[in-house]
């Protein structure tokens, strides 16, 4: 009974920990609103992101999803979160970010022997330029990142594989446009991998479907979109960590 009650306190406090690092807000920008909702599907998961205001003026925003569930992934993904932080601050390259978290995914895992199996991460990371709203990015696994532009919906696809698997992954590095009065829409894979009772998946085309015909503030957006995956009829609390971000690119005052 002792153990047990240690166990969940110490869960407990571990989930307070975790729920520390998460944004409470987002970084002061006169060119975009940003919006975020996260739920775990056990208290602790492996969901991870966070914004970075840089120097000269771009911004970061970062989404990682670690395997697994529980204190391990929450672990690992406290480590990332750290590291990603650390990294950024001495260099900002999509791509040479997701080599160094591939790197250290591998590192922790060769002097990590009590650990059940080996770690691995979908990544995206962006860096934003103001001036521009060119977007530099990979996307290591982390789904299909939207972008609403008026009543269009584009699809931003994967840049490579997620991190951990090999030990010299092919990664590649893009680029997006946005314009102003896109909304940009990142999510883990627990959104669109949520099931109903009838085995039904609630799907990329569900998520696009909100998002093209959804037209309001980030908050109230968010709100309907979680309680869209109650409504239909996806188990609450979760099974999967869910997390979503909105970038909302503001238009310029007339």
């Amino acid at each position: 009974m002792t153990s047990s009650f240690h166990t969940k306190a110490d869960i407990d406090l571990a989930s307070e920990v975790q729920q520390l690092l998460f944004p409470k807000g987002s970084p002061h920008c006169n060119w975009c609103c940003i919006g975020t909702k996260n739920r775990m599907a056990r208290g602790l998961g492996g969901d991870y992101f966070d914004f970075i205001a840089l120097p000269d003026g771009c911004l970061v925003v970062f989404l990682g999803d670690v395997t697994g569930h529980g204190l391990q992934a929450s672990v690992v993904m406290a480590l990332l979160y750290g590291f990603i932080h650390r990294g950024t601050a001495e260099n900002c390259n999509p791509r040479e970010m997701a080599s160094r978290v591939n790197e250290f995914l591998f590192s922790f895992a060769r002097r990590s022997r009590r650990l059940d199996h080996f770690f691995s991460t979908t990544l995206f990371y962006g860096v934003i330029d103001p001036d521009t709203l060119e977007m530099r990015y990979i996307n290591n696994g982390q789904g299909n990142p939207l972008v609403r532009r008026g009543h269009k919906i584009v699809s931003l696809e994967a840049t490579g594989q997620p991190l951990g698997y090999f030990d010299q992954p092919e990664i590649a590095m893009a680029r997006f446009q946005f314009q102003h009065g896109d909304r940009f829409l990142l999510y883990t894979d627990g959104l669109v991998e949520a099931f109903n009772p009838k085995g039904q998946a609630f799907g990329l085309p569900g998520l696009k479907r909100l998002l093209r015909h959804d037209h309001r503030g980030h908050g109230e957006f968010l709100e309907a979109l979680f309680q869209s995956l109650v409504s239909f009829g996806a188990p609450d609390p979760p099974q999967d960590d869910c997390t979503a971000i909105t970038i909302d690119f503001k238009r310029p005052a007339v």
